[in-house]
């Protein structure tokens, strides 16, 4: 009972040396990233918006602080997985072990190239039809909170979308899923993926939605490629 009590123990004070860890990794990339704050900001703010505003004095310290802590977050991510990894993985099997060590990199890869496409393809289309929607005679008057939450939120839907083949991956390694599952139901992934994408964009347009729904439906088309190889490489 001793030896339990001990081992519990030992598992808390690993767990809070990692967090510790992760949080002060965090915090330091919180910093650097509020000293170049507004460089960030103005690299988030493109065509058609050129100025922000706010409405309270302490509006636009608070979305800096926000900012900052998510680009910190981004930042300190490898630090984060790291800890978080170290904790979990002794007591994970060989397979588990290699199955998530092998997903890692493509993982991070996905999360970006999501972010980006999201940034560079979906954000300009997006801004352009929500601010010129309303005609001529509305002028928008955009506020910091609100675009910052804006880019965020699609900057973070498509990065997390985008992270599918890696999850079938694991689930096909680990033989909860087979390529032949998947085959059977890609209609209904299909419509699946459309009712997603309608859910998740934040723009009304059917244009914004074919573009978040166009890419998963290639990425599913991926991921049975994936599991086939994977189950074929299991067997």
């Amino acid at each position: 009972m001793e030896s339990k009590d001990l081992t519990f123990t030992g598992h808390l004070d690993e767990l809070r040396r990692r967090i510790i860890i992760s949080l002060a990794a965090v915090a330091v990339c919180s910093c650097l990233a509020f000293w170049k704050i507004q460089d960030i900001l103005s690299f988030l703010m493109i065509p058609p918006v050129d100025h922000l505003v706010f409405f309270s004095p302490v509006e636009a310290f608070m979305e800096y602080c926000k900012l900052a802590f998510f680009t910190g977050l981004i930042v300190a991510s490898p630090v984060v997985l790291f800890q978080l990894w170290s904790f979990v993985s002794p007591g994970l099997t060989g397979r588990e072990r290699g199955a998530f060590l092998a997903a890692m990199p493509f993982s991070a890869t996905l999360f970006i190239g999501g972010a980006a496409f999201a940034f560079f393809a979906v954000l300009p289309w997006a801004l352009k039809f929500l601010i010129n929607f309303p005609g001529p005679e509305v002028v928008p008057v955009i506020s910091i909170s609100k675009y910052l939450s804006f880019v965020i939120m699609l900057l973070l839907v498509f990065g997390i979308v985008f992270e599918l083949p890696v999850a079938v991956f694991l689930l096909s390694k680990l033989g909860i899923i087979t390529p032949l599952v998947l085959s059977r139901n890609r209609k209904y992934a299909i419509l699946a993926i459309f009712v997603l994408a309608a859910v998740l964009t934040p723009t009304p347009d059917a244009f914004t939605q074919v573009m978040m729904a166009v890419p998963l439906i290639i990425l599913y088309e991926i991921s049975i490629w994936i599991c086939r190889f994977t189950y074929k490489k299991e067997q």
